[in-house]
C-alpha cells in the first residue's frame, strides 16, 4: 500500500521538525501549504520555493479556518504544539488546549479532503521506559505533555475513523539539527563550545538516541505514504550512544578547545538512563531507514549556528 500525495498541509511548519517535513514533501516534488503563527520569529526555517505556500494561523484559529480558498490536500501532518519545553509542560490548561487543538487539525484535515493525518507524538507518552521504544507500546506518561499528546493521539484517531481518513501517530525521540530550539542538550552545548566556555553537563552516562532533523521529516512522510493506520510508530535512529560520547563529538568539532564539564549538572529526578527507538515496525511497514549519522549531522548543525552568529 502507498498513498499518492500531491499536495501536504503541514501545522507548526517553521518548528525543526515541521520544516523538516516541508522539506521533505518538496524533495518529492509536491506541494506545501504551511501554517505558521503570524510573525513567527522562525519564519527562516520555511524553505524559499515556490511550492511552499504560507497560511498564517494561530493554533486556536484550526477549527474556524476558512478552507473555501485553500487547495484540496491529500496528507495532513500535525506538528504545532503550545508549551512543549520548560514548566509549561505540566500546566495542565495549556497541554489540555492542546488536545482540543489536535481534534481541531484532525477535523481541519477530513474538510481538506485529506486521506491520511499524521501526528507528531512524544516518547514522553509512554513515561520512564529504561531500553527501547516499540511500536505500540501502551505507555503511563508522567507529565502533562506526555499525558496531552497521548490523549491528542487517541481523540484525533477516533476522529479519523469517523470521517474514514487514516490516522498514523509518530513517536518521536530526541531530534536534532538546524532550526533546534535554543534550549536542547545539543545547542546548549554547541553555543557553549563555539564561544569556546567549557559546556556544563550531567555525567553523560546515558545511552541516548538522536536523529537528524532531515531523516525525521523523511520518516514522518514515509509514514504518511505507506504507514499502517491506527499505528505508532516510533521514530529515531534505531542507535544509541552514551551521552558523554555525543557530548565530547560536539566540543570536537567546535574545534575552540571546549572541554566539557561532565558532572557539573545533576541527573534530574526521574532520570531516564536507556532511551532508544525500535524502528523495525518503522522500516517494514514504510522502507525508512536514516541516512545521516550524528558526527554527520552535528557538523552541520555547527555550521548553520556558526551562520547564525554571523
Amino acid at each position: 500500500m502507498s498513498r499518492d500525495i500531491r499536495r501536504a498541509f503541514v501545522t507548526g511548519a517553521t518548528s525543526m521538525v515541521g520544516s523538516s517535513v516541508v522539506r521533505a514533501c518538496l524533495e518529492e516534488g509536491m506541494e506545501v501549504i504551511a501554517a505558521v503563527r503570524p510573525h513567527s520569529r522562525r519564519m527562516g526555517n520555511l524553505p524559499d520555493n515556490e511550492g511552499v505556500s504560507q497560511l498564517e494561523c494561530e493554533l486556536s484559529s484550526l477549527a474556524q479556518l476558512d478552507t473555501s480558498q485553500i487547495e484540496p490536500c491529500d496528507a495532513f501532518f500535525h506538528i504545532a504544539w503550545a508549551g512543549s519545553a520548560g514548566p509549561v509542560r505540566d500546566d495542565a490548561q495549556l497541554q489540555t488546549a492542546n488536545i482540543g487543538y489536535a481534534v481541531a487539525a484532525a477535523l481541519l484535515a477530513s474538510r481538506l479532503g485529506c486521506r491520511v493525518f499524521v501526528g507528531a507524538g512524544s516518547q514522553a507518552e509512554c513515561g520512564r521506559v529504561d531500553g527501547d521504544i516499540t511500536a505500540n507500546m501502551v505507555g503511563v506518561p508522567e507529565t502533562g505533555y506526555g499525558i496531552a499528546k497521548q490523549a491528542s493521539c487517541q481523540m484525533t484517531r477516533l476522529v479519523c475513523e469517523r470521517v474514514g481518513m487514516s490516522h498514523v501517530w509518530s513517536r518521536i525521540l530526541s531530534v536534532y539539527g538546524p532550526g533546534d530550539a535554543p534550549h536542547t542538550m545539543v545547542m546548549n552545548v554547541i553555543r557553549d563550545a563555539l564561544r569556546g566556555v567549557d559546556p556544563p553537563c550531567t555525567k553523560g552516562e546515558q545511552l541516548w538516541d538522536y536523529l537528524y532533523a532531515d531523516d525525521c521529516g523523511r520518516a514522518l512522510l514515509a509514514m504518511a505514504h505507506r504507514g499502517r493506520s491506527g499505528y505508532v510508530y516510533p521514530v529515531g535512529s534505531g542507535t544509541c550512544r552514551p551521552l558523554a560520547d555525543l557530548i565530547w563529538r560536539i566540543c570536537d568539532a567546535c574545534a575552540t578547545g571546549a572541554v566539557p564539564k561532565l558532572g557539573a549538572i545533576p541527573y534530574y529526578d526521574k532520570q531516564v538512563m536507556h532511551l532508544r527507538a525500535d524502528i523495525r515496525s518503522l522500516t517494514e511497514d514504510t522502507g525508512f531507514s536514516p541516512t545521516v549519522s550524528f558526527d554527520e549531522g552535528i557538523d552541520r548543525t555547527i555550521e548553520w549556528c556558526r551562520g547564525q552568529d554571523g
